[in-house]
C-alpha cells in the first residue's frame, strides 16, 4: 500500500504575485479573494487540497512590504509568523515584475528557514520565453532553492506538475481534514472576504484598501432562505458616499455580485443586506482591529 502523504504549506511573495489565484485554482473553489490591487489578502487563509495520495494543507499570507499603519504591521506579521511550522515554503514571484527590492528582504527572511524553499514563477503567460531563463539564474544566484517551477495560476499551466514536485518532498503523515473540506476558516469569514472583493473591484482606485466587512447577522428564515447582514466600514464620509453610490446604485450592484457567490458558497439561496459605516482611521486602532477580526493572539 502507497504511503499517504500530508503536509503544511507557506506561500509567501511580494504583494499581487498572485498568491489567491494559485490557491484558488489548486483548490478549486474560492477561498482567497482576488484583486489586481496589492494587499488583498489580511490573514492567514489556509487552503485544503485532498486526493488519494496526499492532503497538502496552503497557508496564504499577506504579501510581504512594508508596512504604513497598524494594519499593515498586523499583514506583515502575519506572513512572517506563517513560517514557522510548515513544511516547505513557496516563494511566488510575478514574472512580469523580475527581481525587486522586496524579493531580498523575502530572501533574507528564508535564510533562517530549514524546510525546502520552492521558487514559483508565476504570470508566466504575460512573459517571452526567452526572458524566462535570465529571470531564473538571477534568482538561483540569490538563493539555494529546492526546485524552481514556472506556472500561469489563471491559465493552469504547469501548475499540477508543481503540485506533484510538491508531494515528492511531503512527508509521511495523517489525513489532517475530512476529504470535502477546502478550508480552515469559517463561513462568516469568507463571506466577508467576498464582499470586500466587489467593493474592490467595483469601487477600482476609488477605496483603497481602507474598508473592512463586518457580518453582523446570519440566520435561516422561514422560507428556508438565508438572511446574511453586513456592515461595510470605511474611514472617512466621502469614501462612504462612493460605496453608495449614486440613488443607491453601487451599494446595489455590490450587494447583487457579491450575493451570488455567496449563494454558491453556501448552496441556498440568500437575502443580503448591506450598510456602510464610517469609522475614522481604523487601521491605526488597536480596538478596531481585534473588533473586525484581525487577533494577533492568534498568529
Amino acid at each position: 500500500m502507497t504511503e499517504y502523504k500530508s503536509g503544511f504549506i507557506a506561500i509567501v511573495g511580494r504583494p499581487n504575485v498572485g498568491k489567491s489565484t494559485f490557491m484558488n485554482r489548486v483548490i478549486g473553489q474560492k477561498i482567497a479573494i482576488m484583486s489586481d490591487k496589492a494587499q488583498t489578502t489580511r490573514n492567514k487563509i489556509q487552503g485544503v487540497y485532498t486526493d488519494n495520495e496526499k492532503q497538502i494543507i496552503f497557508i496564504d499570507t499577506p504579501g510581504i512590504h512594508k508596512p504604513k499603519h497598524k494594519l499593515g504591521d498586523f499583514m506583515v506579521k502575519v506572513a512572517e509568523n506563517a513560517l514557522n511550522g510548515v513544511d516547505a515554503v513557496m516563494f511566488m514571484i510575478n514574472a512580469e515584475e523580475g527581481y525587486g527590492k522586496g524579493d531580498q528582504y523575502i530572501i533574507e527572511l528564508l535564510q533562517s528557514i530549514q524546510k525546502p524553499v520552492f521558487l514559483v514563477i508565476n504570470k508566466i503567460d504575460l512573459i517571452h520565453p526567452d526572458d524566462l531563463l535570465p529571470l531564473i539564474e538571477e534568482y538561483k544566484s540569490k538563493y539555494s532553492f529546492k526546485e524552481i517551477v514556472p506556472i500561469s495560476a489563471l491559465e493552469g499551466n504547469n501548475v499540477d506538475h508543481f503540485m506533484n514536485v510538491l508531494a515528492e518532498y511531503l512527508p509521511e503523515g495523517p489525513q489532517y481534514y475530512p476529504e470535502d473540506q477546502i478550508t480552515d476558516h469559517p463561513e462568516r469569514f469568507i463571506i466577508s472576504e467576498l464582499i470586500r472583493e466587489k467593493v474592490l473591484h467595483l469601487t477600482r482606485e476609488e477605496i483603497p484598501h481602507s474598508v473592512a466587512v463586518v457580518i453582523e447577522q446570519i440566520r435561516k428564515k422561514e422560507d428556508e432562505k438565508v438572511l446574511v447582514q453586513a456592515s461595510i466600514v470605511v474611514e472617512r464620509k466621502s469614501q462612504k458616499g462612493i460605496i453608495i453610490g449614486k440613488q443607491g446604485k453601487m451599494l446595489k450592484e455590490i450587494g447583487t455580485r457579491a450575493r451570488k457567490d455567496i449563494e454558491l458558497l453556501l448552496g441556498s439561496k440568500i437575502y443580503l443586506e448591506l450598510w456602510v459605516k464610517v469609522q475614522e482611521n481604523w487601521r491605526n486602532k488597536s480596538f478596531h482591529l481585534q473588533e473586525y477580526g484581525f487577533k494577533e493572539d492568534e498568529y
